[in-house]
């Protein structure tokens, strides 16, 4: 049963504890630099921002123990598991969770905003800082990632909506800001995503992103090569 997020999880001894599961299911990973990977999502609910554009209802979850999450999962064959959320690394009690996922010998990836602490248990950390929240990365973030993908949103927190969101112009503002994350998170790969909205996706906005971002990065000692992810599950017509 669906359950609001402000009722409380039962509580349960420290070796079985409950999670706020939105969802569950296997599938491909659809974007960044493991696109294409047989995964199992484990999707927990909640989440410390609230970006107008979230594709995910993290607001709606149920409650499911550690022993049903892993009798769940068993019959999946991916061994590769993706933490995501809403904004999994504020769970309580998640390392009991992935602790016991290591000792049945998955792979953990985390998807996360980049603003909380990641366990040490986690083996991909791929992250995804949100430029509508641009101060709050400034006052804090980790420092440490495997990929940096972020959304092509140069639309500030507190900012009057457009209304074509698909239109605004990308200024050097939103550019500078990627620059600042990247040189504030050390990663192997940086990408840059387009946002969606009604199902239309500003692709030509981003790529011109991209390009500008790389054009710069001749001139800047140490700049990261950005590229392009997109969620291709979606094309795809997957989960």
């Amino acid at each position: 049963m669906m359950v609001n997020h402000e009722q409380p999880l039962q509580r349960l001894d420290s070796q079985n504890p409950s999670y706020r599961i939105v969802e569950i299911f296997e599938s491909l990973q659809g974007e960044g630099h493991n696109t294409g990977m047989p995964s199992i999502f484990i999707r927990l609910g909640r989440c410390s921002l609230a970006c107008t554009w979230c594709d995910t209802d993290y607001l709606k979850y149920k409650g499911m123990t550690l022993a049903e999450i892993l009798d769940f999962i068993a019959p999946y064959q991916a061994k590769n598991i993706i933490i995501t959320g809403g904004e999994p690394s504020i769970h309580p009690q998640l390392d009991v969770l992935l602790s016991a996922l290591k000792k049945k010998g998955y792979s953990l990836c985390i998807e996360s905003n980049a603003l909380h602490e990641i366990s040490p248990l986690i083996d991909y950390i791929a992250v995804s800082p949100k430029y509508c929240y641009a101060e709050k990365y400034e006052r804090e973030c980790i420092s440490q990632a495997d990929e940096v993908r972020i959304v092509v949103d140069p639309l500030r927190a507190g900012e009057p909506e457009p209304k074509t969101p698909l239109a605004i112009d990308t200024d050097d503002a939103f550019l500078l800001w990627c620059e600042r994350i990247a040189a504030k998170i050390q990663a192997k790969y940086y990408f840059l995503s387009p946002l969606e909205v009604d199902g239309e996706m500003n692709i030509l906005q981003t790529i011109s992103c991209i390009g500008r971002l790389n054009e710069r990065a001749k001139t800047r000692e140490n700049a990261p090569h950005w590229r392009l992810s997109i969620q291709t599950h979606k094309f795809a017509h997957i989960q």
